[in-house]
């Protein structure tokens, strides 16, 4: 859909919601917000098109503690939605060949106080924080984070492969609960899958198999099926070389109390892959 050509039954359909849904969801705002900042932690594209659908433009930014705080920001006359925005007045950004984020500028720090080794890693020669992210700068020089640097997959193959954006379009399916993108020096890029334990009640009911568990339907055929629609969804957004080839529903969900998500609610990566060894070698046997 492009903007300025909107369908005429895609306009009475978002009228009919909006009376329906975001006008309710704008009253508990406050029924005037127009605009909110959103930081610290990814957004994410779905929910920044939910939000602008709602009537409340969410414009996200980007910073680290080392930037001081906000080093890119979307604002009310210039945004994208899925961007973090352009670089504040006075900072400079750019892509390394590796794709991480490079960041310039007085809101960057001096340097971490009395450790000169920590300093030599995380500066360029020519001045430039390493901020540990990976990203993209579009022709308009909106930056787009696509991932951390250290969860970076690697193939056998050499191709470098974030997960974070194939993992995010996957838990847009409202069966799927948390997504583990694998494949550090394996042949192809594989993924373990957990279900939502709410969302598959009422499926198990409409396709007959009502009172089943997650753990029974791990191996169901039918579901299987569904998931796959969401990977095939999920890998139209990448290259080949990195979609998803093979995937693992898991009998259980990802948790605090089980260790896997930290208290921000983000993926253990390193617990879900020594926990769930056994699982990650069936896909690529």
């Amino acid at each position: 859909m492009e903007e300025g050509h909107i369908s005429s039954a895609l306009r009475i359909k978002h009228a009919l919601f909006d009376h329906l849904v975001f006008a309710k969801l704008r009253a508990v705002m406050g029924g005037n917000v127009d605009a909110a900042i959103s930081g610290g932690a990814p957004l994410g594209e779905r929910l920044g098109h939910f939000y602008r659908g709602a009537g409340v433009r969410v414009l996200e930014g980007y910073g680290l503690t080392e930037t001081t705080a906000g080093a890119t920001l979307n604002l009310t006359q210039s945004s994208k939605v899925g961007s973090v925005g352009r670089p504040l007045p006075g900072t400079t950004v750019k892509i390394a060949d590796d794709g991480e984020v490079l960041i310039k500028g007085p809101i960057v720090m001096r340097g971490y106080w009395q450790n000169d080794a920590a300093n030599k890693e995380v500066f360029t020669e020519d001045g430039y924080f390493r901020s540990g992210d990976l990203g993209k700068l579009d022709d308009n020089g909106f930056l787009y984070i696509v991932g951390r640097k250290k969860e970076l997959i690697v193939t056998s193959g050499g191709k470098n492969v974030a997960p974070a954006p194939l993992e995010d379009r996957l838990r847009a399916h409202p069966l799927v609960s948390q997504c583990v993108v694998v494949g550090d020096n394996k042949p192809y890029i594989a993924a373990l899958i957990t279900v939502d334990a709410d969302a598959i009640k009422g499926w198990a009911a409409t396709n007959n198999k009502g009172g089943a568990t997650v753990a029974d339907l791990a191996n169901d055929p039918a579901l299987i099926a569904v998931i796959q629609t969401a990977v095939d969804e999920a890998n139209k957004s990448v290259s080949k070389a990195e979609s998803i080839r093979k995937f693992k529903i898991l009998p259980v969900d990802f948790s605090i109390a089980g260790g896997q998500l930290t208290a921000k609610m983000s993926i253990k990566r390193h617990v879900v892959q020594k926990e769930f060894a056994n699982e990650i070698e069936s896909l690529y046997n």
